[in-house]
């Protein structure tokens, strides 16, 4: 079976399924995360208070840990529902944006790191770069890189002992030994504020039915295939409208519209 028909499956399989995707997120784009997950066809939670986390984690189906709008608060929420992920069995996707910009977003990703077994790290060339200790890649806000080259993913899900979903002109997502490489894609998601958090969350919503590779690169595809059914849109408003609308795409579409590479390195 193709990948291409594989997402479709894990597509149709989420939908059926309805997974509770618990997201401690940024507030900048934490609502349309939740809309996004919803149009998808997932369930979403947006608990963030160190209180709960954890007894909410212990009840959903994969756990979102966003480092957008970092606090130490949401540092202690995330490491609680970390450990509570982690005790149940659910996939847990990182999201460690800006991660190189200062010694807080370094620190608290080597506690997430160090304490939590990750499934999933999402970011864009630099940020993953970052998290591997690869120094020729300088941060630049959380503005994306194009991540041409498929070698940083493997080298760094290598390193890091876990699935990394570089996101960018192509996306890549490796494992280590084996890496998808997608082709899909729209210029205008860089100019919409959330496009990546959205994109982590549908990773977790994929990997609550499909083990992290496939599950974290069929999310990726699934949000790339948004931004090409949304850029025939006049404005960026629209455009932005746009891609929750596409996200009620049948598993059909986004198998026929999926355009992927995959290769395995033994």
């Amino acid at each position: 079976m193709s990948f291409s028909e594989q997402a479709g499956n894990i597509l149709e399989q989420m939908r059926r399924r309805c997974p509770l995707v618990h997201c401690i997120t940024n507030y900048v784009t934490a609502g349309d995360t939740a809309n996004m997950l919803l149009a998808a066809g997932a369930s979403p939670i947006m608990a963030d208070d160190p209180a709960e986390t954890a007894e909410v984690s212990a009840a959903a189906d994969a756990l979102v840990l966003n480092m957008g709008t970092l606090s130490e608060s949401r540092l202690s929420a995330m490491l609680r529902a970390g450990a509570s992920a982690n005790e149940k069995g659910i996939p847990v996707v990182l999201d460690p944006v800006g991660v190189g910009l200062t010694k807080f977003r370094r620190s608290a990703a080597e506690k997430l790191l160090s304490a939590v077994n990750i499934s999933v790290i999402r970011g864009n060339i630099a940020e993953i770069s970052a998290l591997a200790g690869n120094e020729t890649v300088h941060p630049h806000g959380v503005d994306c890189f194009d991540a041409e080259n498929a070698a940083a993913a493997e080298q760094a899900a290598r390193k890091l002992g876990t699935v990394c979903a570089v996101t960018g002109k192509k996306d890549v997502i490796s494992d280590g030994c084996c890496t998808v490489i997608l082709h899909n894609g729209s210029a205008k998601l860089k100019k919409v504020t959330g496009a990546g958090c959205m994109t982590t969350a549908l990773c977790a919503a994929f990997c609550a039915v499909s083990e992290p590779l496939y599950g974290a690169a069929a999310g990726a595809a699934f949000m790339s295939i948004c931004g090409e059914l949304s850029e025939e849109c006049a404005g960026m408003g629209a455009f932005r409208a746009g891609l929750f609308d596409a996200a009620g795409m049948t598993p059909k579409i986004f198998c026929e519209r999926l355009k992927a590479d995959e290769h395995r390195n033994y």
